[in-house]
């Protein structure tokens, strides 16, 4: 415990003073180490003439999206769907080609794509009709993507099989001819099914320029979670000479993980120590007013044949209680282990809620030190009271440490 060094004026005959306290029953030990929610202010009655009356609501209106609209619960069933397909497959009525990589091309039906996407439907009232045929081309993309695509728009279907196959194609082309219902099933489909180390790298890039937040973010943490193995990828290496700019951003994301990670250790490691001291308070309590095997209050018979202490840090307590007790040298800069314990000691002493009838010994007395302590070292005494306090209060009333404890 780090705590100021003090000089205490009755160091001669502490000894005395202190063994006054206890019935000791001969034990060889070696001495151990303790480790209104503010309220809007609120017009008077007489500011009330300066607020001008409201007007008059606007007249409802009913237009044709709000008749249109409606209930977003419903069941589709699988002949609806298939209905949807066989309109696809068959091409009845269709009044588009769509032209395809190596001059294929797909027919299909302006009104469904103009209803399933913005983007065609532009693309229809922008095309010119030529003998009751629209005409469009979807290029870059190979031919069975574009069936995918345009079979997703009339049915919302697809195979699994071309889904692990052109998934990339397809997120490009929700994205280009704006489908979210696609994109979702895309994004869904690669966080749990298509990634691997791999090829991490490259859907991360595909995602920023597909505007797939989610899938970026998931993207990132694989990366994060797995940064040694993926940064000798080929993707990684790639993306190192094209994309310089992600590559600090995911290095940096990586030191700040690293960063908050080992501050959560520290802390977690800080709050372990308080908790023992916590525990040591509760221990030398204990000890003290009720007895434990060996050693106790001179009013207290002690037991030989007791129960095991609840109380964790008794045993390191003990054997430091009966050091101190013997102890030649005893003055605060001589020994270690009767440093520390004028140390527990004095935080007791601050912590204590009735010090009149205390059974610690040198509670009074410290008490009374207290009151003549610099400011410095009085500050750093209560900053290590209020964060013994704050561990403590960590554990909830619940805890089975703390039940241990009481």
């Amino acid at each position: 415990m780090a705590s100021p060094d003090v000089d205490y004026p009755w160091s001669s005959s502490a000894g005395e003073t202190f063994c006054g306290y206890f019935n000791m029953q001969l034990e060889e030990a070696d001495p151990a180490d303790i480790s209104s929610a503010l309220e809007s202010p609120t017009p008077s009655s007489s500011n009330n003439y300066n607020i001008p009356k409201p007007p008059s609501p606007p007249v409802k209106t009913f237009t044709r999206s709000n008749r249109a609209r409606l209930p977003d619960c419903s069941s589709v069933p699988r002949e609806t769907k298939q209905t949807w397909d066989s309109l696809f497959m068959d091409g009845y009525g269709a009044d588009v080609y769509i032209f395809m990589e190596e001059n294929s091309f797909i027919m299909a039906h302006s009104s469904i794509l103009s209803a399933a996407s913005p983007v065609l439907r532009n693309i229809m009232y922008q095309s010119t009709v030529m003998n009751g045929m629209r005409y469009m081309r979807i290029p870059g993309v190979p031919s069975e993507a574009v069936q995918a695509f345009i079979r997703f728009l009339y049915s919302s279907c697809y195979e699994e099989e071309t889904m692990t196959k052109y998934v990339l194609h397809l997120l490009i082309l929700s994205h280009s001819y704006s489908v979210p219902s696609l994109k979702r099933v895309c994004t869904h489909y690669l966080e749990y099914h298509w990634l691997t180390k791999e090829n991490v790298v490259d859907v991360l890039q595909l995602a920023r320029y597909c505007d797939a937040p989610r899938l970026s973010l998931f993207c990132i943490r694989m990366v994060l979670k797995d940064f040694k193995s993926i940064s000798l990828t080929e993707g990684w290496k790639v993306m190192k000479r094209a994309n310089p700019a992600l590559e600090q951003e995911l290095l940096e994301a990586v030191v700040e993980v690293d960063s908050r990670k080992q501050e959560r250790l520290r802390k977690m490691e800080e709050r372990q120590v308080y908790l023992q001291l916590y525990e040591a308070m509760e221990a030398l309590l204990h000890i003290c007013r009720d007895g434990c095997r060996t050693i106790g209050p001179r009013d207290k018979l002690l037991i030989a044949s007791q129960p095991v202490c609840g109380f964790p840090a008794c045993k390191g307590l003990e054997t430091l209680v009966r050091h101190f007790a013997s102890c030649k040298v005893r003055v605060p800069g001589g020994c270690v282990h009767c440093k520390r314990m004028w140390q527990l000691l004095e935080l007791h002493s601050r912590m204590c809620t009735e010090p009149d009838d205390c059974k610690v010994p040198l509670c009074r007395q410290f008490r009374v030190k207290i009151r003549h302590q610099s400011k410095k070292d009085d500050s750093k005494w209560k900053m290590l009271v209020n964060k013994v306090i704050a561990a403590k209060n960590t554990l909830g009333p619940f805890s089975a440490r703390c039940s241990g404890l009481l």
